[in-house]
């Protein structure tokens, strides 16, 4: 499928669905998890065919510890068993794997295979992949404030030297431009607490589709739908 122009360069995702997905087919809501990671594969080999050059995945949020126990645990448990398969892939493909949130909350063993992914795709330089981990934009700005606070009291940053750009750069995504796409699958229309200062001028895109139904060709169409936007920044064309 040819796509007009312009491609985004970072596009972000928040990946709705699984459990119900998987409740219309007498699942488990872990089963619904799983086939959502074969989802996340096609979308980066839908990303890369288009030249996309990062992609955020949602795939844990601080709030999500508030599921039940063995849901969690199992999410735990996949995402251990998906970095042992998928490094190999990830690393022939030139997919660089970063994460951002607060991984201090995750056990000794999801933080080293978290690691292991880091430092084994750290030479990737056709995509890179971010998952957001324990995260949440409330969070991450209380996290970049308390920071930022820490070097006013210290003498090493003045008050009024605190500007967007010094926020952004405290922030956990200082390593990448925003994001100028964000996707949110099953057709719910809300951030939930993801990226709210980095999607300030993205565009967004809300499929019905669920996240394990979300197939190349949906991916192809929101990219449609972001090159037939209208992006003037507050301005006037």
């Amino acid at each position: 499928m040819s796509i007009a122009k312009p491609i985004p360069q970072h596009v972000a995702i928040i990946m709705d669905g699984n459990g119900r997905w998987a409740k219309q087919r007498g699942k488990e809501r872990t089963e619904g998890h799983i086939a959502g990671v074969e989802t996340i594969r096609t979308t980066l080999r839908a990303a890369m065919r288009h030249g996309v050059r990062y992609v955020t995945f949602y795939a844990f949020s601080t709030e999500n510890w508030g599921r039940p126990e063995a849901e969690v645990n199992a999410l735990m448990e996949l995402l251990c068993k998906s970095v042992i398969s998928e490094t190999p892939d990830l690393k022939k493909q030139g997919v660089q794997v970063r994460t951002i949130g607060d991984r201090s909350r995750f056990s000794e063993k999801v933080q080293f295979y978290l690691n292991q992914i880091e430092h084994e795709t750290a030479e990737g330089d056709r995509l890179t992949m971010v998952l957001a981990l324990n995260y949440s934009s409330r969070d991450e700005l209380r996290r970049a404030v308390q920071r930022m606070a820490h070097k006013v009291a210290t003498g090493e940053l003045k008050a009024d030297e605190i500007d967007e750009q010094l926020i952004s750069q405290s922030l956990d995504t200082a390593f990448m431009p925003d994001p100028d796409l964000v996707i949110r699958t099953s057709g719910e229309q809300r951030l939930s607490n993801f990226l709210m200062w980095q999607a300030s001028y993205a565009e967004f895109y809300f499929p019905e589709v669920l996240w394990p139904d979300f197939t190349e060709e949906e991916f192809a169409r929101a990219l449609e739908v972001y090159a037939s936007r209208d992006r003037r920044y507050g301005l006037v064309k």
